[in-house]
Formats: structure tokens, C-alpha cells, sequence
């Protein structure tokens, strides 16, 4: 679903007025049309369902206990301010009759990213997503980013990072998980 640029920029210059701004000086005259740019690729996954990215799978043919694909790179947006998180998914499942191409696990990150959300919610749908679109016998996604909301403003929180986790099916399991999380931390 595009976004609606005209919107977009009439509600930005109406921000920079209201900060006491002149949205028309030459250091900012072009800022709504640039800041509605921006926001069509933050939000593009809007409306989009991620599991259909997983539609070309082919048959594993017993291929693999797991599959993990360690820091796919993430910016997205926090619905609580409209400022970045940006961080590292790690995404592994354990493959059932179907296997896919890692891109399209990283597309599926990427998609999921760009809507306006909370971090546990990313997990969630990035899980979800995997789940739904391969059915495999376990999912664990391991999220770590850093906020905008904590780096600029209120406790202005530099060094921190919040990590969170998803898991279905196998990987429920806590032996599993754990094994799996040895392995994104980098100890194989």
C-alpha cells in the first residue's frame, strides 16, 4: 500500500510551523517532500504479508537439522515516537518438507521491519511469518537493537540494547533454544 505523499508532506510542514519554523526557507523547503520519501520505504511493508515471500520453497529432501542465518541487518520504526530502532535479527528453523533460499528469510526480516511497531511485535511477526509461510518443525528469532527513543531523548541511553526472542514450535524446547542461541552468539 503506498503511502499518501501529499499527506505526508502538508503534515510535516504543519510540524514545522508548529515548532516555529518557515517550512519554506531554503534549509527546509524541500524537507516534506524528502521526509515523505523517506517514510514510503520505512513503511513499505504496510499491508504486506511476509509469508508470501516464502511461497517459492522447495522440498527439503531431509536436507539440514537447521538453518540460521545470524545478524540480517534491520532499521525500523517505533509506533510509540516515529523514531528508528535499528539492530540484527538472527532467524533459524529447523527445515520440515520444505527448505528456502536465504534471501528470502532476509526479505521476510525486511518486510516485517517496515511498518511502525514495538520490537516484541517485530519478533512476533517475523516468527509468525517463518511459521506460516515454510511450516517448519521449530522457529527461534532473536532480535537485538538499539532505539532512537532511549539514544535521543529521556534517559539518552547510548550503550543499551534490547534483545528480544520468538520461538514455535521445536525450538520451544528449552535444550534446543539454547543450543541455537550458542550458535548466534557465535560458538559453534
Amino acid at each position: 500500500m503506498p503511502v499518501d505523499s501529499g499527506r505526508i508532506e502538508a503534515a510535516v510542514a504543519e510540524i514545522l510551523a508548529a515548532i516555529g519554523e518557515d517550512a519554506t526557507r531554503p534549509g527546509l523547503a524541500s524537507t516534506p517532500k524528502r521526509v515523505a520519501e523517506a517514510y514510503a520505504t520505512f513503511f513499505a511493508g504496510v499491508g504486506v504479508d511476509p509469508s508470501g515471500l516464502l511461497a517459492d520453497s522447495v522440498p527439503s529432501d531431509g536436507l539440514g537439522e537447521l538453518v540460521l542465518l545470524r545478524d540480517i541487518e534491520f532499521r525500523s520504526i517505533c509506533e510509540h515516537h516515529l523514531l528508528p530502532f535499528l539492530g540484527v535479527a538472527h532467524v533459524a528453523y529447523v527445515p520440515g518438507e520444505r527448505i528456502i533460499g536465504l534471501g528470502r528469510v532476509a526479505a521476510v526480516v525486511d518486510t516485517v521491519a517496515a511498518r511502525p511497531q514495538l520490537q516484541e511485535q517485530l519478533t512476533e511477526q517475523i516468527a509468525d511469518a517463518v511459521q506460516s509461510g515454510l511450516e517448519p518443525k521449530g522457529v527461534l528469532v532473536v532480535v537485538d537493537a538499539v532505539h532512537g527513543c532511549m539514544t535521543a531523548r529521556g534517559h539518552r541511553q547510548t550503550a543499551s540494547s534490547t534483545v528480544t526472542l520468538a520461538s514455535r514450535g521445536s525450538l520451544t524446547d528449552p535444550v534446543q533454544r539454547a543450543g541455537v542461541l550458542t550458535l548466534i552468539g557465535g560458538q559453534s
